[in-house]
């Protein structure tokens, strides 16, 4: 074959038929029922990555809407009009470049074409690919045309950055989300393309192909291209990973078992390693973060892990704040090394709740029942001493607040504030507390739980306090109350 008859396999393999698209299956349904049930859409928006189909779906979706005897999703091969559009060649399928074609004039233009008839389809259709490309004042001139268009005109456009496209052109549109190409998909159609060129391939270096095109088919199909170039018809894993800077499974595997174990020694060699076989650190650090979400979920299914999942949070937390500084940075491999060893101090931290819990060795629910328990094992006479102290401090509660500050009450009352009043029985509450703990000390058979009595004092208390900042430190904060303390305002800053 000689060189210029030569097509890439990016082209060569291009779809011709909606059921040879692949990862989109979800796009070839909408459209599929659409043209069953005669509901055609004037305006189509295809937003995604790159490489994932937008064109050739748009050309696809021309060719089903305009062949002899269509519309249908299904085309015969034989169609003149279907090979036409895939070709390029038919006049009524009109392809632009947003890119190129982006100027107010241009879009005139395409406005004053729009009112001629077709001259051999049924529809006339525009495919505007990098639609986000076009000026403000292209996209206002096309706005009239683009929500009433005539009836043998369809607007078909694709862009990867759809947040750039005018919410006035959206609202006109139906859109279409293309989605990345799962890597277990990519692979399987590599497989399909090598078994008929003739390629033998090892199934790893299809998974590092795959990984590498990042959900798009036709990166893969590029790179997979080029490794033919390079290796011929035998392609192994080892060949991939060196042409490209990649590192082998194995070695990213160990790379994170020593970021988990804190061994500062082994990472250095590692990536001294890297270094040394001119690996990619960038897409290192990518192919770091999968592997340790990949064991995070296994983790959370399993939990048998001698690692807990809030170590691989932090992990990828570290990592993911790396990626722009080891992409960017001056030196790749100093911020890697930089970007590791502080992954390492996050996987060694904990919360300070996690902290509490791991020294008192008390899991949540356990906490939560000795609570409970402890509330209950006071000493039946210690609970009838306070009994009416308890009662008295409920009903003074629900009385707080009914008469304002400094306001007399009736006839005979005291005017003192009620905050004070709460005070002096709180202080005689506390106090019959401890002349009934010492009237009756603790044996082996009756024990007395400080804590039980501290916890009833704190849930007396817990009820003085505002009812706003209550609601604050409970739902926002989450508090479990230990004790409660006057704050000195002299000491307040």
């Amino acid at each position: 074959m000689s060189a210029e008859a030569y097509q890439v396999i990016a082209r060569r393999w291009r779809p011709t038929q909606f059921s040879e698209l692949v990862g989109q299956d979800h796009i070839v349904r909408t459209l599929g029922n659409a043209i069953a049930m005669g509901r055609i859409a004037h305006a189509y928006l295809f937003v995604g990555p790159r490489g994932t189909g937008k064109t050739t779906s748009a050309r696809l979706f021309a060719k089903s809407l305009n062949w002899e005897d269509g519309p249908s999703l299904n085309v015969p091969q034989d169609s003149e009009i279907g090979n036409a559009i895939m070709q390029g060649r038919c006049l009524d399928v009109i392809e632009i470049d947003g890119a190129s074609n982006n100027s107010v004039d241009q879009v005139r233009e395409l406005r004053e074409e729009c009112q001629y008839a077709p001259s051999q389809c049924r529809y006339k259709i525009y495919v505007i690919d990098e639609v986000h490309m076009l000026s403000q004042a292209a996209f206002n001139a096309l706005l009239k045309t683009l929500e009433e268009p005539p009836p043998h005109v369809k607007f078909i456009f694709a862009t990867t950055e759809s947040q750039k496209v005018l919410p006035t052109i959206v609202s006109r549109c139906q859109r279409f989300e293309f989605r990345s190409i799962p890597s277990t998909s990519i692979s399987e159609k590599l497989m399909e393309i090598c078994r008929k060129e003739s390629v033998g391939v090892e199934p790893e270096a299809l998974e590092a192909i795959s990984r590498m095109a990042m959900g798009g088919m036709r990166d893969a199909q590029s790179i997979l291209d080029q490794m033919i170039s390079f290796c011929g018809k035998k392609i192994t894993q080892k060949d991939v990973l060196e042409v490209y800077g990649l590192a082998g499974k194995r070695d990213m595997e160990a790379l994170a078992s020593f970021v988990l174990e804190a061994d500062y020694t082994r990472i250095l060699d590692t990536t001294e390693s890297f270094s040394s076989d001119g690996l990619d650190f960038y897409r290192a650090l990518l192919d770091l973060s999968d592997l340790y979400r990949n064991r995070l979920i296994e983790n959370l299914k399993s939990k048998n892990s001698k690692y807990h999942p809030e170590q691989y949070l932090r992990v990828l937390d570290a990592l993911r704040e790396g990626e722009e500084f080891v992409r960017m940075g001056l030196s790749e491999k100093t911020n890697f090394e930089v970007t590791l060893f502080r992954a390492v101090e996050a996987g060694r931290t904990r919360s300070i709740d996690n902290l509490i819990r791991k020294i008192s060795k008390i899991t949540p629910s356990e906490e939560k029942k000795k609570t409970s328990e402890s509330l209950i094992d006071i000493h039946p006479e210690i609970k009838e001493s306070v009994k009416d102290d308890i009662a008295s401090l409920g009903r003074s509660k629900q009385r707080q607040g009914s008469v304002p500050y400094g306001k007399s009450r009736a006839k005979g009352e005291s005017t003192v504030p009620e905050y004070l009043v709460q005070e002096k029985k709180e202080e005689d509450f506390g106090s019959k507390i401890d002349s009934a703990k010492s009237s009756h000390p603790p044996n082996h058979e009756e024990k007395l739980s400080v804590r039980s009595d501290d916890r009833t004092v704190i849930e007396a208390r817990i009820k003085l306090l505002p009812p706003g900042i209550r609601k604050v430190m409970e739902e926002k904060f989450r508090a479990d109350f230990v004790s409660i303390e006057e704050i000195n305002s002299d000491l307040l800053i």
